[in-house]
C-alpha cells in the first residue's frame, strides 16, 4: 500500500479445539509473544516482590495473584492492539477482510465470511503468511476434547489450578514457568530432550534451573490418555521409558507438542504451489528469491515458509523487504542467517548464530574454540539467588576467531542478546582477546 497499490488482507480466525478465538494480528499478538511476555512479567514481578523485603520494602509476606485480574489486563491489552491494527489497515487504504481464503488459480481467491457468503477476489500478487496452529496429538485418546494449547492459556477465564504441559518445547517451558512462577503446581511432560533445536548445554541449564525453582519434570514419560473424572479434573495415563504405567490427575492439561503450518486448507496443491513433504511448509527460493514459491506470483512469509525461522520480526522484515523487491527496484533479500532469538523462561535465554553441536558438526571439534563462565548478576547477589545456571559462552572458529554462536542465561537475556550482537559486529579480534582476558581463557 506504501507503493500506492491496491491491497486486501484477508485474516480469519478458525477457534483451537476448546472454542478459543481472537481479533485481528497473528499469533503472536494474540497467542504468542505478547501475551506470553506479559505473563512472565507478572511471574518475575512475584519473585520481585519477594526480594523486595530484603530490600527493606515492607511487603507482605502471603502474596497471591489475582488470576482474573491479570489475564483481563493481558487481554484487554491484546485487544488494543488489535484495534491498533485494524486502524492501521483502514489509514493506509488497505482492505480487511475477515473471511477464510482458498487460492482457486494461481491470481484468484475464493473466500467465504462468517455468514457464509461467497465472493472471489483476484490479484497480481498473492502472499501467504497464514502461520501456523498448536498440534494436539490425536492418537492420544482424550487429548483432543481436554488438553488446552497456547491458543487457550492466555484467555483463560479462571485459574488454571493444577496443570501438566506436556511437550519439551519453548512454548511449553515458558508457560510451565511462568505458571509456576504464579503459584500453580506445574508438572513438566517430556518426551525426549528439552529444546531441541537450541544449544543442549543451556537447555539442560534452565530445565535445571526450573526444577530448582518448583516446576516438577516427568523426564522420557509419554502420554497414553486423558480422561475426565465426574469432578471435571483431568486423570492423565502415562508411561516411563521403561514402559511402567502411572497416572495422576490434574486441573489443567496444556499440550505443547510441537507446531504445524497452516497450509492444509487453502488449495496450494490445486495451484501447484510445491511444501515440503514432512513440514508441510511453502518451499521457497525458487529465482532465487528467499520468499518466491514454485508458482512465480505467489510468496510465503513468516511459519509458513519451509527452513526458516518462526519468529515474528523476521517475517515483518521479510514482507518489508519483498514489497521493496516487487514495487520499488530493490535488489536486497532477507538475511536469515544468525538472527538473535530469546527463550523467555523464568532464566531468560538468549542466544544468536550455532549452537556448540553444530559447530561441530559443521566444521570439527578442533576448529571451534569455546570461550564459556558462570557468573553472579549482581541483582541477584544480596538477595540469596540462585546463580549456580547463570552462565554464558560463546563459540569461535579457532583461526581468525570468527564468533559462530552466542548463548546466554540470566537475567533480562533478550535485551542483552540484542547489545550483543551490536557490540560484536566484525570486530572479531579485539574482542576476542578481550573475552578472552575477562574469563581468564577459560
Amino acid at each position: 500500500a506504501h507503493f500506492n497499490k491496491k491491497v486486501a488482507v484477508l485474516d480469519f480466525v478458525k477457534p483451537s479445539s476448546q472454542g478459543t478465538k481472537w481479533g485481528l494480528g497473528g499469533t503472536c499478538v494474540n497467542v504468542g509473544c505478547i501475551p506470553k511476555k506479559l505473563m512472565h512479567r507478572a511471574a518475575l514481578l512475584g519473585e520481585s516482590i519477594q526480594d523486595a523485603s530484603v530490600f527493606g520494602w515492607n511487603v507482605p509476606t502471603d502474596v497471591q495473584l489475582d488470576w482474573n485480574k491479570m489475564s483481563e489486563l493481558v487481554q484487554n491489552y491484546v485487544k488494543s492492539l488489535n484495534w491498533g491494527h485494524r486502524v492501521q489497515l483502514r489509514d493506509k487504504n488497505v482492505e480487511y477482510i475477515n473471511a477464510y481464503g482458498t487460492l482457486v488459480d494461481a491470481n484468484t481467491i475464493k473466500y467465504v465470511d462468517n455468514k457464509g457468503i461467497e465472493r472471489l477476489l483476484t490479484a497480481k500478487n498473492i502472499v501467504i503468511a497464514s502461520g501456523g496452529r498448536p498440534h494436539i496429538p490425536e492418537e492420544i485418546p482424550g487429548a483432543l476434547e481436554h488438553s488446552i494449547t497456547s491458543d487457550d492459556i492466555f484467555w483463560l477465564t479462571k485459574p488454571p489450578g493444577k496443570t501438566l504441559v506436556i511437550g519439551g518445547s519453548y512454548i511449553a517451558l515458558e508457560c510451565g514457568g511462568f505458571l509456576t512462577g504464579m503459584g500453580f503446581d506445574t508438572t513438566v511432560m517430556v518426551r525426549s530432550i528439552c529444546l531441541r533445536h537450541f544449544d543442549q548445554q543451556m537447555a539442560k541449564l534452565i530445565a535445571d534451573y526450573m526444577e530448582n525453582h518448583g516446576t516438577k519434570f516427568l523426564k522420557k514419560c509419554r502420554p497414553q490418555k486423558i480422561e475426565k473424572l465426574s469432578d471435571g479434573r483431568l486423570e492423565v495415563s502415562y508411561t516411563d521409558k521403561k514402559g511402567n504405567t502411572s497416572s495422576d490427575i490434574y486441573d489443567t492439561v496444556l499440550m505443547a507438542a510441537g507446531r504445524k503450518p497452516e497450509t492444509s486448507g487453502i488449495s496450494l496443491e490445486s495451484v501447484g504451489v510445491k511444501t515440503d513433504p514432512e513440514t508441510n511448509k511453502i518451499i521457497g527460493n525458487y529465482d532465487n528469491d528467499h520468499e518466491r514459491s514454485s508458482v512465480p506470483n505467489i510468496y510465503a512469509i513468516g511459519d509458513v515458509l519451509h527452513d526458516r525461522p518462526e519468529l515474528t520480526p523476521v517475517a515483518i522484515k521479510a514482507g518489508r523487504l519483498l514489497a521493496e523487491r516487487l514495487f520499488n527496484g530493490s535488489k536486497v533479500k532477507m538475511d536469515y542467517d544468525k538472527i538473535p532469538t530469546t527463550v523467555f523462561t523464568p532464566l531468560e535465554y538468549g542466544v544468536v548464530g550455532l549452537s556448540e553441536d553444530e559447530a561441530i558438526q559443521k566444521f570439527d571439534e578442533d576448529s571451534i574454540e569455546v570461550y564459556h563462565a558462570f557468573y553472579k548478576p549482581l541483582e541477584f547477589a544480596p538477595v540469596g539467588r540462585d546463580v549456580s545456571q547463570c552462565y554464558i559462552k560463546v563459540i569461535c572458529m579457532r583461526d581468525g576467531g570468527k564468533v559462530l554462536g552466542i548463548h546466554f542465561l540470566g537475567p533480562i537475556a533478550g535485551e542483552v542478546i540484542q547489545v550483543f550482537v551490536h557490540i560484536v559486529g566484525n570486530m572479531y579480534e579485539r574482542w576476542r582477546e578481550s573475552f578472552r582476558y575477562t574469563f581468564s581463557g577459560t
